[in-house]
């Protein structure tokens, strides 16, 4: 395993992180497998784990605590907040009001007394920088948690809150958490080059595409997942943005096999191999599926090889732009735009 410092906060952490949305309802994951995934996680080197509040509504919060009771101080701890905790409006969003409350409720869950990153897992158009950075500010004062981060920021409001912060003397982002994989590269023109000229931390989500690079997407072989069950439309080969990407995986596989690597290992490979990128998260459901990616763990991939996949997604490129999670609302909502 590989580690590396977290942006500029001093924290080693695991080039591969644990993320725990697959646990509970999810992945259809009890906490006997939640549990045994944590334990191999760390019996592999891995010292991060990620979940969050919405997780299956606080359950996977609830597992992560129960399977690291009694080694909390050997694992940096992350979870987020910001997405909608029920129906009523107010437990949501970046406010000062729910930012309070959604950290007791994870720590109460977590069964911990703070948390090393808390991060805001989308952005909050509606609520100011100020308002959001400065409740995070007195969580930090407070000792509730270490650092914070934000997740699937455009790099607009990433600069924004770098600014916010200075503007009015608050502690600032540290990490960034966006989606990044060799078939979702658009990151790279944006968000990476922002992240690294703040010295940010990144923690990639969904390196292994929602399985499409996990090797159980291929031609003629249908996806049974859970992703699949849930959006049908992601994985069916008749939308253009899915032919294209099984296309993709066709030609990485083969790379993959040249180069004597698992497309797993590719894949993982990849996203470690960008300078701007700290760690992958990684989402197992079973154990098999976390020693197949920590098989990945000290993959480097040669420079024909980075150079081969460029030829197949160039640099940049998302091959499924609708689903990027950080559009301008403007661009979703015609009233914003259309005064």
């Amino acid at each position: 395993m590989q580690y590396r410092t977290l942006g500029r906060t001093g924290v080693q952490v695991s080039s591969l992180a644990l993320g725990a949305m697959n646990f509970g309802a999810i992945g259809r994951t009890d906490q006997d497998e939640a549990t045994a995934l944590v334990d191999a996680a760390l019996d592999g080197g891995v010292n991060l784990i990620d979940t969050a509040d919405m997780y299956g509504q606080g359950e996977s919060e609830e597992m992560v605590g129960r399977a690291i009771a009694g080694r909390r101080d050997d694992i940096v701890l992350a979870t987020k907040a910001g997405m909608p905790m029920g129906e009523e409006r107010n437990r949501r969003g970046g406010s000062r009001r729910w930012l309070v409350t959604a950290l007791d409720d994870s720590l109460r869950r977590l069964g911990v007394d703070h948390v090393d990153l808390y991060q805001i897992h989308r952005w909050d158009p509606s609520t100011g920088d100020e308002e959001t950075l400065s409740a995070l500010t007195d969580l930090q004062r407070a000792g509730k948690i270490r650092h914070f981060g934000s997740s699937t920021f455009p790099a607009h409001r990433i600069v924004q809150a770098q600014w916010a912060a200075r503007e009015h003397r608050l502690s600032r982002y540290v990490t960034e958490q966006p989606s990044y994989s060799v078939l979702q590269r658009g990151i790279e023109a944006h968000v990476l080059p922002v992240t690294q000229e703040y010295g940010l931390g990144v923690l990639a989500w969904s390196p292994l595409a929602s399985g499409w690079l996990s090797g159980a997407v291929r031609e003629g072989r249908a996806l049974t997942n859970s992703r699949a069950t849930l959006m049908p439309q992601r994985f069916d080969p008749a939308v253009p943005a899915n032919r294209a990407r099984l296309d993709a995986v066709e030609r990485l596989a083969k790379v993959a096999d040249e180069a004597g690597l698992t497309l797993i290992q590719l894949a993982l490979g990849f996203v470690t191999a960008h300078p701007g990128v700290t760690a992958a998260l990684v989402g197992p459901r079973t154990p098999e599926h976390l020693r197949a990616q920590l098989d990945a763990a000290d993959t480097v991939l040669t420079p024909d090889v980075l150079d081969a996949i460029d030829t197949i997604v160039p640099p940049g490129t998302d091959l499924a732009p609708d689903e990027k999670f950080d559009t301008p609302p403007a661009l979703l909502d015609p009233s914003l735009r259309r005064r």
